[in-house]
């Protein structure tokens, strides 16, 4: 099993509630927390699980699908899991005492292969609760697995993942919240906040030397779902991405599963936002430029990693697989 290390040494208390197999490390001039994980000792490679919008006490198909991941877990001897967001609905967490953390996480993926590291970002749902709850390093204590930060990077040696937070780009929730009320702290005043993360993620992406970069976001940047593209995220955070050699964006937001090939750059949009409820027929047709794949059902990703090869799998809430996708420096191929 992996683990994580923080580089910040303001940061080092936490290191009171990480568990006994992470492994700590200090780099005191990178601006994102920084985290290491550790490959496949005997093939230096990397496998690891993608599911987003999930948080739902096993209701809308959870359960069924925290199963099949159970399997799919099993089999591919996976590293860990990555949560694209919106981790409990409606309103995120109350308090790191708020049982929905048991009953929509803890009580579901239960499986032995799923008790490794999970690395989670914020989704809009979860801003309507306390925010500082899931960001708690407390919950660690509830269930080991569980990691949350606003922004940071993992760096896994051949690839490095950049996870961002992608809530406080979008317009609407600050100027037409409806009735909602999103946990703004932390994040205001919005535009140095926002700012500064660009800045930081722009210098990690180009001093990076990592084989493949692949960043991670709650909110797609290019979807034919029930959202859209994320125009915030056009404007604001595609041309860092497209700048500096990104070669997956991977998104949760939208409920389903999409791939979606950038006509412009290397850069592969893959969403997997299917963990509970789906939006059947919720599709924008006159948007398909460069769509590889999409299902408006509920399921989840695999993504293998070697030194020249990536291989993604989308798989239903019967473990079928539906889409695959294969990358190599150099040459790309779609099954």
């Amino acid at each position: 099993m992996g683990g994580l290390g923080t580089s910040s040494l303001s940061s080092l208390w936490l290191w009171l509630w990480i568990p006994t197999f992470i492994i700590l490390s200090v780099s005191v001039s990178a601006e994102l927390q920084r985290f290491d994980h550790p490959v496949n000792a005997a093939d230096a490679s990397l496998t690891f699980l993608v599911i987003g919008d999930w948080g739902r006490k096993g209701t809308y198909n959870q359960s069924q699908v925290a199963f099949q991941m159970g399997r799919v877990a099993d089999k591919l001897n996976i590293d860990f899991v990555v949560s694209t967001g919106d981790n409990f609905y409606d309103d995120g967490l109350t308090g790191i005492h708020d049982p929905a953390f048991q009953y929509s996480f803890s009580n579901i993926y239960t499986a032995n292969s799923l008790q490794n590291q999970w690395y989670n970002v914020l989704g809009n749902h979860d801003y309507r609760g306390d925010v500082k709850a899931q960001l708690n390093p407390i919950l660690q204590n509830i269930d080991h697995r569980w990691f949350c930060q606003r922004s940071f990077i993992v760096d896994a040696e051949i690839a490095e993942f950049f996870f961002v937070d992608t809530t406080p780009f979008v317009d609407k929730y600050f100027f037409k919240p409806k009735d909602h009320k999103y946990d703004w702290r932390g994040v205001l005043p919005r535009d140095k906040y926002l700012s500064n993360l660009l800045k930081d993620l722009e210098t990690a992406l180009k001093d990076s030397t990592a084989k493949w970069k692949i960043v991670v976001g709650h909110h797609p940047v290019r979807s034919i779902g029930h959202h859209g593209d994320t125009k915030e995220l056009v404007t604001h955070l595609l041309p860092i991405l497209e700048a500096n050699n990104v070669d997956m964006y991977i998104n949760g937001h939208d409920h389903c599963l999409e791939h979606i090939s950038s006509t412009s750059s290397q850069i592969q949009f893959l969403t997997s936002g299917g963990g509970s409820k789906a939006w059947k027929g919720d599709i924008h047709n006159n948007e398909r430029d460069g769509v590889k794949f999409y299902y408006d059902g509920q399921g989840f990703m695999s993504v293998e990693i070697q030194q020249m090869n990536v291989k993604v799998a989308y798989y239903d809430i019967f473990g079928n697989v539906l889409h695959v996708l294969n990358l190599s420096k150099g040459l790309q191929s779609v099954i």
